[in-house]
């Protein structure tokens, strides 16, 4: 005789969630709640992250825009001198010297006053004491009426916008005799 137990034809299988302890139902929730939380935040990141490339790009194209359209308004306000002067060229040729003469000085008046209307600054520094950063010599000249290093004649004025140089002034400077 045998002296094993009696066998069921059925196999014993081992549960695995058995052997593992059941998670209890508050961690569950909070894995549920930090998942829920991630998936926000990176909702979040991506919009930022898209509103951001937006902002980019309408920047971008506001620079590329101030850019091209910069001198809008300085190129309008030069077009009446540029018409004060085409009306002066299709004058009659019987016009005096004077007429023309006053036409062009009220033309340089428009001129100055569009320049000064947009911080265009003139530098005429006849007598003025010479200086290299503003001041271009052209040439020295030995002078007894005017102290050494001072500007004698002013062969072209120049200009700065908003105090930055854009031209110096073409000068010739008084040297000692």
């Amino acid at each position: 005789m045998n002296s094993e137990p009696e066998r069921d034809d059925e196999e014993i299988v081992a549960d695995p969630a058995a052997d593992q302890p059941q998670e209890p139902q508050a961690e569950v929730d909070e894995i549920s709640a930090l998942q829920a939380k991630a998936d926000e935040n990176w909702d979040k990141y991506l919009r930022t992250a898209a509103e951001m490339e937006n902002v980019r790009k309408r920047a971008a194209r506001d620079v590329e825009k101030a850019h091209k359209f910069a001198l809008e308004r300085f190129a309008t306000d030069l077009l009446a001198v540029c018409d004060s002067l085409e009306m002066a060229l299709a004058t009659d040729d019987d016009v005096s010297v004077e007429s023309l003469k006053e036409g062009s000085e009220a033309t340089l008046k428009l001129l100055h006053s569009v320049l000064t209307r947009f911080d265009v600054e003139e530098l005429d520094p006849h007598g003025e004491p010479f200086d290299p950063a503003v001041h271009e010599a052209m040439t020295m000249q030995p002078s007894t009426e005017a102290e050494a290093g001072t500007v004698l004649t002013v062969f072209q004025k120049g200009y700065a916008l908003n105090g930055r140089l854009l031209r110096p002034a073409r000068v010739v400077v008084a040297s000692e005799p």
